[in-house]
């Protein structure tokens, strides 16, 4: 009798098969049902091919196309789909990378003679793809050493370049789809029915067993990328796509597309006068126009009144300083690449952009002796900062190189640490909860391999620190392993928003190095020296940032009292606009921001349209029977039909109760 493998399922019970069996044949030891839907399996927590033989005693889980692990395995696969279209139709075409991406997958190609795809090559392409999938080209994976694998792809540049970057510095985050960790170079062949080869990728797999079982895709898209992200590199063309396990799932993210598309910030910031970027200025570098300076100063006014209840001491630092600073900090170690280069002045000094506040608080806080009795002191500042973000990741107010940040940082003993975890956390959930989100999770984000300082005992301890505060606040937590800064672990909020999408918000960093590397002190109850433990937290993250996710999260319809204008007073003819005209003094003088749209302007119809999308919460109309009552006429933003004659009075008290109702 053949050796046995026992395999151990998901729920502990077990399975016993013939040695060389693959997790295919464990899916169909369990159900027809159930091998039909798999595409590939984690093997003792690793992804693998569903065809991989099993090669001793494991624990299997079969992974279907329903799950996100699935869907990323179908995404990877479509964008090997999408190349062997390329292929087909552009020979001679170069390919880079191809990864899954949230929702959906994109490669990146270079085109003979410099061509650029167009819309209808999307057709094209697409109409092959599905060509493809239909003959059901099984996907067979090979391992090669780093110089047969040159070899094979000796006519593909960024292949090589990819394997030759892997042998000597490690499989980078953005090769990670490609080459293994350990330098493996593995590849993918798509086989015709002959077993003649339909194309060959370099890949680390896991990948579905054949084309077949990519039928719902979606090809989205053509943008420009740089390789590696860097402008000096060559400008590559970049086919988004997405895929889906049923055609009906396909179809409801299609329709969340669209439903984005519409919520675009950049497009309604153009739309609504709220903020522009000049190309005189430069990328990535906003300006806020009358109206968006309003909201952020509405924003901004009331973080201010939260974190001054909350005990928090406002401080304020520059914008430049020496590069002395972040050579102390670590930053010029290890964060060099994100900043603008120095400035040289003063007989030859380097001056630098401030890319983070926390250096500046640290010399605050070091500016004289502290006392124990000062702890918790929680340092809070609107500190604008500059990120040299890369050209090709630079994206409306969600990825910029200039923006203002809502930092805090506290200095706190050891003992202090979980209850002011706890402190921040909920002031963070409270206050965004005031501005209208409330559907949270949090990541957990741990040490990063090699891009750390400080002992594995002090992130130990740091990191159940931060995991017992976020299993405390009741909600979801994941982890993001490797994703820590490198001074120390951090808790981020995710939000999703008003269509389900995900948004990294707040974030809670744990820091005992920075204390370390700034010999910060101070004078405990016993005489004696001691040093504080650093809490960095952001609420907005940076106000740009969410500027833009509640500009999505509202399609641009802020809440009353965030709207940059709460009222629109119309008068129907000339004689009616001093009335107009006293009502908005009133409006004005009880804290409301108000227009007035002129009856000379243009037609009553027309300002009522202007007023609407304008997203304005209340257009109020004014004529001969309100001028000779002390009534208006009121439109209020998703009523269906307008009220009248509504006492000046009433509608004052109707707009002090949705204040109420914020606070």
């Amino acid at each position: 009798m053949a050796d046995q493998l026992t395999i151990t399922l998901p729920d502990g019970s077990t399975k016993e098969l013939a040695e060389g069996a693959t997790s295919y044949d464990v899916a169909a030891s369990i159900g027809k049902r159930l091998a039909k839907d798999a595409v590939a399996a984690t093997v003792d927590g690793e992804l693998v091919d569903l065809h991989r033989p099993l090669e001793h005693d494991a624990t299997v889980a079969i992974v279907t196309a329903d799950s996100e692990p699935g869907r990323e395995v179908l995404r990877h696969s479509a964008s090997h789909l999408m190349a062997q279209a390329v292929f087909d139709l552009f020979p001679g075409a170069k390919y880079a990378i191809g990864p899954a991406i949230t929702d959906g997958f994109y490669y990146d190609f270079e085109l003979p003679d410099g061509a650029h795809f167009s819309d209808s090559d999307l057709e094209r392409i697409e109409a092959r793809m599905r060509e493809i999938a239909q003959e059901d080209q099984p996907f067979v994976r090979d391992e090669l050493d780093p110089v047969a694998g040159k070899a094979l792809f000796a006519d593909q540049p960024y292949k090589v370049e990819i394997i030759e970057r892997v042998q000597e510095q490690g499989a980078a985050a953005e090769d990670a789809s490609e080459v293994g960790a350990d330098g493996t170079v593995g590849v993918y062949r798509n086989v015709h029915a002959d077993g003649s080869e339909a194309y060959v990728d370099l890949c680390r797999g896991p990948h579905v067993p054949s084309t077949a079982k990519i039928g719902a895709f979606k090809l989205t898209k053509v943008a420009g990328a740089y390789w590696r992200g860097d402008e000096k590199r060559p400008m590559l063309q970049r086919i988004y796509g997405t895929a889906w396990e049923s055609a009906t799932a396909l179809a409801e993210h299609l329709n969340r597309l669209e439903e984005a598309e519409r919520r675009d910030h950049r497009k309604l910031g153009a739309e609504l006068d709220l903020f522009s970027f000049p190309e005189e200025i430069g990328s990535g570098l906003a300006v806020f126009h009358p109206k968006g300076g309003i909201i952020r100063k509405v924003m901004e006014d009331y973080s201010r009144e939260r974190h001054e209840a909350g005990g928090y001491d406002f401080v304020n630092s520059p914008h430049i300083t020496k590069r002395d600073l972040f050579e102390i900090s670590g930053h010029l170690d290890w964060f060099a690449d994100g900043m603008y280069p120095p400035m040289e002045l003063d007989g030859g000094t380097e001056y630098y952009l401030k890319p983070m506040n926390c250096p500046f608080h640290i010399l605050i806080y070091r500016s004289r002796t502290r006392s124990y009795r000062e702890h918790p002191l929680r340092l809070f500042e609107f500190g604008t900062v500059y990120r040299y973000e890369k050209s090709g990741v630079v994206h409306g107010l969600t990825r910029v190189r200039g923006m203002t940040q809502d930092d805090a940082h506290i200095f706190c003993t050891r003992e202090q640490v979980v209850p002011e975890l706890t402190r921040a956390l909920e002031f963070v959930l409270g206050l965004l909860r005031d501005y209208g989100l409330d559907d949270f999770y949090l990541e957990l984000s741990t040490k990063p391999p090699g891009k750390a300082v400080g002992t594995d005992a002090e992130w130990d301890e740091a990191t159940q620190a931060l995991r017992e505060v976020g299993v405390d606040a009741g909600l979801e937590l994941v982890m993001d392993e490797g994703g820590g800064a490198f001074y120390g672990p951090k808790i981020s909020v995710q939000i999703r928003d008003a269509i389900g999408r995900t948004w990294q918000m707040s974030t809670i960093q744990l820091d005992f190095q920075l204390p370390q590397r700034f010999d910060l002190h101070y004078t405990g109850a016993d005489n004696e020296r001691h040093r504080p433990i650093m809490i960095h937290r952001a609420l907005f993250g940076s106000i740009e940032r969410f500027f833009a996710i509640m500009l999505e999260h509202y399609a641009g319809a802020f809440p009353f009292w965030l709207a940059p204008v709460q009222v629109s007073l119309l008068p129907v003819a000339d004689r009616h606009e001093p009335y107009a005209f006293r009502i908005a003094d009133r409006l004005r003088s009880e804290g409301y921001r108000v227009e007035v749209l002129d009856a000379h302007a243009d037609t009553l119809g027309a300002r009522v349209r202007k007023a609407k999308t304008d997203k304005i919460p209340y257009v109020l109309v004014v004529g001969d029977s309100d001028a000779e009552n002390g009534t208006v006429g009121v439109n209020e933003r998703g009523s269906e039909r307008p009220e009248r004659d509504v006492t000046v009075d009433d509608f004052v008290a109707r707009l002090a109760a949705r204040l109420i109702e914020r606070n």
